[in-house]
């Protein structure tokens, strides 16, 4: 009976483990926009026209090292352009002032991220500061609508070397 009993509240106990590791887990994926840990850094302010499916928590990346997260995601009604705020670690301060931010996507169905390329400046972003270029996000829809809807105007007919009546010299 007692060795039952012990059975018992060790499966529990499992079960009870398992359950905040999932909760913990959960908690740190970038779309959630919950982790755990001091937030510590400078945030910088970017505008794009379009930020796909872009979400707080998401990475901000440089040259493939990951330097901060995306904090805030707001519309600007004054200029009709999404406002993104990324906060970057405080051990990356030597941002130049005139680096690029750009909506990438990790893959071919991976998630959005944003990639800063580094400029040339030797002043460098410190709290406050504002990413002037920045390039939006390809959506894919948006480019195979636009595919379909050039092969439409041209009639759907290709030329190939075959049906060509031009005669070669």
């Amino acid at each position: 009976m007692k060795s039952n009993r012990s059975l018992e509240i060790g499966t529990g106990l499992f079960v009870l483990l398992g359950f905040a590791a999932l909760i913990f887990l959960t908690t740190q994926l970038p779309g959630s926009g919950m982790t755990f840990g001091k937030a510590d850094g400078y945030k910088v302010l970017a505008k794009f026209d379009n930020v796909g499916d872009l979400k707080p928590g998401s990475p901000v990346s440089m040259s493939g090292v990951r330097v901060g997260r995306v904090e805030a995601i707001a519309f600007d009604a004054a200029d009709y352009r999404a406002e993104v705020t990324l906060r970057i670690e405080s051990q990356y301060n030597r941002i130049p002032d005139d680096s690029d931010a750009s909506i990438q996507t990790a893959g071919l169905l991976g998630g959005k991220y944003v990639g800063l390329g580094a400029g040339g400046s030797e002043t460098f972003l410190a709290d406050g500061g504002r990413i002037e270029f920045t390039q939006s996000a390809i959506v894919l829809e948006s480019l195979v609508n636009k595919f379909f809807a050039n092969f439409a105007d041209k009639g759907g007919t290709t030329t190939t070397p075959e049906t060509s009546t031009e005669e070669n010299p």
